[in-house]
């Protein structure tokens, strides 16, 4: 068939493979413009970008769907299907209603748990025991679409954002080309979302990723998992940003913030409930260090207090 592709991340890049390793005819790949990064904020390419240049896909950068020139180069195209995945971009009705197929989405939930921008933080993060993928017939709203393909994961306890990412991506990859030879066929079923379950995945803020050590311990090590490869979980050691990156539950009672333990195997901060202990931490401006590593060039005591 013919495909536009829309993507910006890693997680769209899979997919964007397999796609193509599958013998589609990409005819356009959009992502979202090169963006400064870094400490140096020097101009960076979106990962879909350089795939699609590595691949020798054409590659779209438009600021905004809205614009009627790029809605009148999309037209040109004649695609049989658009799909979408972690864009970056609302798709206005005259874009959605353009390909024969309509727009597909590859959404990492199972929807309609999860509809929004972070869906695999927000699962880790409220101790959902599974995730997945969803492929979605595109409607105007926000991942309200009908769903046309699902597939089940497990969230497993060791799991972090990245990790379930890296899975999720690959399954999102299969599932996109399994939908899309069904829909080649005139086979692919799409079925309204329930009504009850819904949830939001709100975008991660900065002020999500604080550490409330009034928290219980179980939470607040979902948390860090959760936020881990980024932004990363963090609290406050004289005025400044110390994230912790790897934590485990243990027994203790205390202040909530107070350290009650800091040698090799930890730093143990008393929670709201019970005890967190803390292997993998990062101080401001410094790189993601293990505990004794950490303590070898930090001050940190028995009896100091995180906010």
């Amino acid at each position: 068939m013919r495909v536009v592709f829309a993507g910006t991340p890693e997680f769209a890049g899979i997919a964007l493979q397999a796609i193509v390793q599958a013998g589609h005819d990409v005819v356009a790949v959009l992502t979202q413009p090169d963006r400064p990064s870094g400490r140096g904020m020097k101009l960076q390419s979106s990962a879909v970008k350089q795939l699609a240049i590595r691949l020798g896909l054409p590659v779209w950068q438009p600021g905004s769907l809205k614009d009627p020139a790029i809605q009148t180069d999309l037209a040109g195209l004649s695609m049989d299907v658009m799909v979408v995945a972690a864009y970056g971009q609302l798709l206005p009705q005259v874009v959605l209603d353009m390909p024969r197929l309509g727009c597909l989405n590859i959404h990492a939930s199972l929807l309609p748990r999860w509809r929004g921008a972070a869906p695999i933080h927000r699962a880790i993060a409220a101790g959902d025991r599974q995730t997945g993928i969803c492929i979605m017939q595109m409607d105007a709203g926000l991942d309200t679409g009908a769903i046309c393909a699902s597939v089940a994961t497990p969230i497993l306890p060791e799991d972090t954002t990245g990790r379930l990412h890296d899975r999720l991506a690959q399954l999102g990859g299969e599932l996109i080309v399994t939908s899309l030879a069904q829909a080649m066929e005139g086979r692919l079923t799409c079925i309204a979302q329930p009504v009850d379950g819904v949830t939001y995945a709100a975008k991660i803020s900065r002020a999500d990723a604080r550490i409330d050590w009034q928290q219980p311990a179980a939470v607040l090590q979902r948390l860090v998992r959760a936020l881990d490869p980024a932004p990363g979980a963090y609290a406050l050691w004289h005025d400044q940003p110390l994230k912790c990156w790897e934590a485990a539950v243990v027994d203790g009672d205390g202040v909530p913030g107070q350290i009650m333990r800091a040698d090799a195997n930890g730093i143990v901060v008393a929670c709201g409930e019970r005890a967190l202990q803390i292997t993998q931490l990062q101080a401001a401006g410094g790189k993601r260090l293990s505990a004794a590593q950490l303590l070898s060039g930090h001050s940190l005591s028995v009896g100091d207090r995180l906010a």
